[in-house]
């Protein structure tokens, strides 16, 4: 049972990564760093929208920007704190 437990953390920590990646993409995009004309940095950043908007869709229907703040990102990043938990009081002890 350990052996899921730590798998399913493995993959928590890489949702974890994908959606931090996502956001200072955002970021560097919004401040004008990353130039998404260039087309490796588009594939890149739709590759990795791709990924998120699954997790975002719903969310973004229940929960909309507020000030032009997206706060998809922090809902599931504090859901995965609390998935990380779950996963190891059930499945590490």
């Amino acid at each position: 049972m350990a052996f899921i437990g730590e798998i399913l953390l493995f993959l928590l920590n890489i949702c974890f990564w994908i959606i931090i990646i996502q956001v200072v993409l955002s970021w560097l995009i919004t401040f004008e760093v990353i130039n998404i004309r260039n087309p490796q940095a588009a594939n890149f950043v739709r590759l990795i929208d791709r990924i998120t908007a699954p997790v975002y869709k719903p969310l973004r229907k229940i929960v909309p920007p507020i000030a032009g703040i997206d706060l998809t990102p922090i809902i599931v990043i504090f859901a995965i704190y609390l998935l990380k938990h779950i996963v190891v009081s059930i499945f590490i002890f």
